[in-house]
């Protein structure tokens, strides 16, 4: 086996190697893994920027981590308010919709049939009406009492009766011609009346079944993305059935359910430690909501958190805010080293400590929150005074003298410069 290269390039950024190498069109490798030992033999130590640094300590009070569910700053769960037939689905979950856009389509044949009614028995109401205000302005000005033309007779009967037969009548105390007016006036008034009435019904009929064709159509309340479908295109429903789940997802929050006793070091506005599960991000999460009743069971209070826009993740993940208990007066002091010098191996971080003989040890330890911009705290695994090497090269193991390191990283260094 060989190798033949032209040129190769090394280049090294803290614990990173990028490099990049041309090789010639006849080379033969029987094994795979030898170009990666080459470069890890290679180049050892020399090109990481590792250091060695003094574990320290910091007065840290009592920090509780309290678990949470992030969630969309809105949520809407569509419910159908009409009986029928879905006709219409305009997208499906995962979708973004737009403010006031229909989503959901409903049968309503039937409903525009009894509207058509309605408008029928609307004409015929102010025809009524037009009808009723005719009557009641005859009356008025053309009396019932004053007709000449209610008997037979060339008008003569109904001439002798208006003259002397009504007046005697009177005089002896038999009818009333004012009475009898008044009533004749207050008829064709109750009917003009009755017939207003009857078109108010119509007109109201056609508004309720205006509503509820209206109710046949769901609209987006606002912009946000589709996150649950509960029908299908041919499904019959009836009212209060769920159909579909929207949410706002372009800002998260993260709820949690707070030990009543910790809710007084929270204030509207204020800030406070937050982690997400994706990537054990850690951010500042403002507090955007406390709940006024404690939940009379559990004996904790829920409140939500906003999130800065753009975290990673969605609604649903994991996520932890982190609380200082302010009733506890005695503050720890914990080790703190800087954050470049974690290495994780799946889920659990491990650094290298030096030993008290000289050599590299691996540690698996227990890291807290995040204090400064490169500090992080250690609640398990060192102690004050021990030393750990930061940004450790991808080779460094355990076993190794420190002295070996160093001077193997002084031969690289010198043989650079001679170059």
């Amino acid at each position: 086996m060989f190798i033949c290269y032209k040129k190769l390039i090394f280049c090294c950024k803290y614990n990173k190697i990028t490099f990049f190498y041309y090789l010639t069109a006849n080379m033969k490798i029987s094994n795979p893994k030898t170009i990666l030992s080459f470069f890890i033999i290679s180049f050892p130590f020399s090109a990481f920027s590792w250091n060695i640094e003094t574990v320290t300590t910091a007065p840290l009070g009592k920090i509780i981590t309290i678990g949470g569910t992030v969630i969309p700053f809105k949520k809407v769960q569509l419910l159908a308010q009409m009986p029928g037939r879905v006709e219409f689905i305009s997208n499906q979950e995962g979708e973004s919709i737009k403010n006031k856009s229909v989503l959901i389509v409903i049968d309503d044949d039937d409903l525009l049939a009894k509207r058509a009614q309605a408008i029928a028995s609307l004409k015929a109401a102010e025809a009524n009406y037009s009808n009723a205000i005719e009557l009641y302005n005859h009356e008025l000005y053309y009396p019932r009492t004053d007709d000449t033309n209610s008997m037979s007779g060339m008008g003569m009967p109904s001439l002798f009766d208006k003259f002397f037969t009504r007046r005697f009548s009177r005089g002896m105390g038999y009818g009333d011609y004012r009475a009898d007016r008044f009533m004749d006036l207050n008829n064709q008034e109750t009917n003009r009346s009755k017939a207003w009435a009857a078109i108010q019904k119509s007109r109201f009929a056609i508004e309720e079944l205006n509503a509820k064709l209206k109710d046949t159509r769901s609209f987006a309340p606002f912009d946000g993305v589709i996150t649950k479908k509960m029908v299908e295109i041919g499904d019959t429903i009836q009212p209060g059935m769920p159909m579909m789940e929207i949410a706002q997802t372009k800002f998260l929050r993260i709820e949690a359910q707070i030990p009543a006793r910790l809710v007084p070091n929270l204030k509207r506005g204020s800030f406070v430690d937050a982690k997400l599960d994706v990537g054990d991000t850690f951010v500042k999460a403002r507090v955007a909501q406390i709940y006024p009743i404690a939940d009379i069971l559990r004996h904790t209070v829920t409140v939500k958190f906003d999130l800065p826009k753009g975290v990673p993740g969605g609604p649903g993940m994991y996520a932890e805010v982190f609380i200082k208990d302010t009733l506890q007066s005695i503050k720890k002091s914990v080790p703190i080293i800087s954050a470049d010098s974690l290495i994780y191996r799946g889920s659990l971080p491990y650094v290298f400590v030096i030993n008290n003989n000289e050599k590299i040890q691996l540690r698996i330890v227990r890291a807290g929150k995040k204090i400064g911009n490169n500090k992080v705290a250690i609640l398990s695994g060192l102690v004050q005074g021990e030393r750990v090497v930061t940004n450790p090269p991808l080779n460094l193991r355990s076993g190794i003298l420190i002295d070996d390191i160093k001077d193997k990283q002084s031969t690289n260094n010198n043989q650079k410069n001679k170059k």
